[in-house]
């Protein structure tokens, strides 16, 4: 009975039944800043010259169905995630082994690299590092059994720019208000429940983490005033995704924020002698702020780097004293290249960082096969499953890169790698795909309803403080650490990428249900 409930999950919508659903999602939703700026494919810049305009954010007209012990267990070993990630970021020596392999084939590492190295060679003027982190998954269920139980797999860990926080609050109340409204249908009662639609409070938690580190930061003499500084892109589609932060930041700690387009860094900001950043607002050339916490919401694609004075602002903002979220050997800990060190079957490194014995057994049971394109025995095994069409057909071909839209799938991996340089392999790695169970729902973008199968990814956020090592043999220490509320994509299932801000993926809540 259970299974045919479920199975007839969404339910058809009588046309009055649909109006009034959808007119209230809407409503609610630009009410409640669950927006996004406009597509151009949507609304041409010639029809909004003055960037005034706002539209729905791409999200599910009811919260998807979600295994209960898989979100349970994405939440509870998120602070295992953040000890892992904070050490792998403290340990430069191990970092720097993984990184080097990346140097003569990656341009874009190598850059993040140098610049370590720049700064290191002067001394860093920040001891305290910040993540804000995002830990991605999907429920997987293996083919290959009769019976196949239900687990989490890792897809991706996120270090720098873990979007979304702010508008995955605003999801998960809005399904909450249509439940409450009666705007689904009765035929649902038996499976959307009080208890059973999680809320997610990512926005005034991760706000939270930024104004612990504000707080952590030890100022200078200047006695100037204080503010966390945002890294931006412009333009910027998804500000109100980053506005819901900011605004938390004002109401529950009182701490101003700035937004700052990453390449205006060197127009707008210098350091002081001791290498405090100093910050004056364009509206206001008289005021000048020391800035506590530098958030990076841009500067983790190549694309944010057009030319030589982007490099020079990064390199700029990481000489300084502002605590930095991330800071680059943070950056370089989420690269894709690490994932696959930790992941791959019988590596020995995962207990370097994770001692604990538990703890890296519940996070390694996350990790999904992931193999090198090098020259070691993974590596040549690697190569063969992906050149094969057959084999490849399992896997999903990855670069260093963060955004969405970079992935290689399926059955174009074998071409691609036949039009790639082999000296350049190495910079991808091997993913073995996560097989998630059948679902369905509705999704509701550009005005437009889009019905059918979709997949879905739960993302884990954390908040991390660490003091880094003052010495080759020291290890530094984590100072707070906190799991950080959750997020839900949500896309057609005949979609390989995910990504909200890319255009594929909307944003979703949990509707947990027994496995």
């Amino acid at each position: 009975m259970a299974s045919k409930l479920l199975g007839n999950y969404p339910p058809e919508l009588s046309q009055e039944e649909e109006h009034y659903l959808l007119s209230n999602l809407k409503d609610w939703s630009i009410a409640h800043g669950l927006a996004v700026r406009p597509a151009p494919s949507f609304i041409q810049p010639s029809q909004d010259p003055s960037g005034v305009l706002a539209t729905t954010a791409p999200v599910t007209v009811f919260p998807s169905l979600f295994p209960g012990s898989c979100f349970k267990e994405g939440l509870a070993i998120q602070n295992a995630y953040n000890k892992l990630y904070s050490a792998i970021a403290r340990d430069e020596a191990w970092l720097q082994s993984i990184v080097e392999e990346l140097l003569g084939i990656d341009d874009f590492v190598a850059k993040l690299w140098q610049t370590h190295l720049t700064v290191k060679k002067q001394g860093y003027a920040q001891d305290l590092s910040l993540g804000l982190f995002r830990s991605d998954y999907m429920v997987h269920q293996d083919p290959s059994e009769a019976n196949p139980t239900t687990g989490l797999k890792q897809v991706e860990f996120n270090t720098i720019a873990s979007s979304f926080g702010g508008l995955s609050s605003q999801v998960s109340a809005l399904h909450r208000f249509l439940f409450e409204l009666d705007a689904y249908p009765s035929s649902t009662s038996s499976i959307i429940k009080t208890e059973a639609l999680q809320q997610s409070r990512s926005a005034s938690l991760l706000a939270k983490g930024l104004a612990t580190a504000h707080k952590a930061y030890v100022s200078s003499s200047a006695n100037l005033p204080l503010c966390v500084l945002f890294i931006v892109q412009d333009p910027e589609r998804n500000v109100f995704d980053q506005r819901h932060l900011e605004y938390a930041l004002l109401a529950e700690h009182r701490v101003r924020s700035f937004r700052l387009p990453f390449g205006e860094t060197l127009s707008h900001t210098r350091l002081g002698s001791d290498r405090t950043l100093l910050y004056t607002p364009p509206n206001s050339p008289s005021t000048t702020y020391e800035v506590t916490t530098v958030y990076f919401r841009a500067g983790y694609s190549p694309d944010d780097y057009p030319n030589d004075d982007d490099w020079s602002a990064r390199l700029h903002l990481e000489k300084s004293r502002a605590i930095k979220c991330p800071s680059i050997l943070t950056h370089l800990a989420g690269s894709k290249k690490v994932q696959q060190v930790l992941a791959t079957p019988h590596s020995p490194h995962l207990k370097r960082f994770l001692p604990d014995e538990k703890a890296a057994a519940r996070v390694l049971a996350t990790f999904a096969p992931i193999y090198p394109l090098d020259n070691t025995q993974a590596g040549k095994e690697a190569r063969k499953l992906a050149t094969d069409p057959a084999s490849a057909s399992r896997y999903v071909l990855k670069p260093q890169r963060e955004g969405g839209g970079n992935n290689i799938y399926r059955k174009a991996i074998p071409p691609f790698l036949e039009n790639l340089p082999e000296t350049h392999w190495p910079a991808y790695v091997l993913m073995e795909m996560i097989e998630p169970p059948p679902l369905r729902n509705a999704i509701l973008r550009n005005g437009e309803l889009q019905r059918g199968g979709v997949i879905c990814e739960l993302g884990v956020y954390g908040v991390c403080l660490w003091r880094d090592a003052s010495g080759p043999e020291q290890k530094g220490e984590i100072l707070e650490s906190w799991e950080a509320g959750y997020l839900l994509r949500t896309k057609g299932d005949q979609s390989e990428e995910g990504g909200v801000a890319a255009g594929f993926g909307a944003v979703d809540s949990c509707c947990l249900v027994d496995d």
